[in-house]
C-alpha cells in the first residue's frame, strides 16, 4: 500500500467489504489491518473517520436535543449502534425537560442482568444530576425483539431507579434500521 494514492487505498478497502460504508464499519481493527491497503495506521484513521461520521450524523447544533419518545432515541443512537458486532448497553442521561445531558456506555458484550449492575447505570446519572434516564442497547442480529433477559434487566433497573429517585423512562432495543421499546409502566 506504500506509495498508492489514498483514493486507491479507500477504493480497495470499500471494495473488499461490500457496498457502502456499513461493511467497513463492522470490521474490527485487526480486520481492517488484514484488508488490502490497510496497515495499522490506515486502520486507525479509518476507524476514527467512521466514528466522526457517526457522531456527525447524530449531533444537533443549538439547544440540548430533547427525547420525546423512542423514535428520538433511535434517531440519535441507531446510526452508532446498529452495526455493532457485540451488544452495547448505554444510557441517555436526561434533564428535567428530557434534554440529553450525556450518553454513557455501561457495558459491551453479552447483556445479562448479572453484568448490568445498577450502580454502574446510576452512578453517572447521579453525578450528572440527571432527572431521568433511558436505557438503550443493540442486538447485533438486527432483530430488536426484546429477550426475556432484556425484560429482566429492565425490571431490575426500573426498581433501582424508583429507589434512587432517578426514573427509567424507557428501554429501547436497536436493530438493523428498526427498534423496539420495552415500555416502562409508571
Amino acid at each position: 500500500s506504500r506509495g498508492r494514492p489514498a483514493s486507491q487505498v479507500a477504493e480497495a478497502l470499500l471494495g473488499s467489504t461490500g457496498p457502502g460504508l456499513r461493511g467497513l464499519a463492522r470490521l474490527s481493527l485487526d480486520g481492517l489491518v488484514r484488508r488490502e491497503g490497510g496497515g495499522p495506521a490506515t486502520a486507525a484513521r479509518v476507524i476514527a473517520a467512521l466514528e466522526r461520521g457517526r457522531r456527525a450524523a447524530v449531533e444537533a447544533g443549538g439547544p440540548r436535543p430533547r427525547i420525546k419518545g423512542p423514535e428520538d432515541v433511535f434517531r440519535r443512537m441507531g446510526p452508532r449502534m446498529r452495526d455493532g458486532v457485540q451488544e452495547e448497553f448505554r444510557t441517555l442521561l436526561l434533564d428535567a425537560q428530557h434534554g440529553v445531558l450525556r450518553e454513557v456506555l455501561v457495558t459491551r458484550g453479552i447483556l445479562d442482568a448479572s453484568l448490568i449492575h445498577p450502580r454502574e447505570v446510576f452512578r453517572p446519572a447521579i453525578e450528572a444530576g440527571a432527572a431521568a434516564l433511558i436505557l438503550v442497547h443493540n442486538h447485533p442480529s438486527g432483530d430488536p425483539t426484546p429477550s426475556p433477559e432484556d425484560r429482566a434487566v429492565t425490571r431490575q433497573l426500573v426498581e433501582a431507579g424508583r429507589t434512587l429517585g432517578v426514573p427509567v423512562l424507557d428501554h429501547v432495543v436497536i436493530g438493523d434500521g428498526c427498534w423496539r421499546s420495552i415500555t416502562v409502566a409508571g
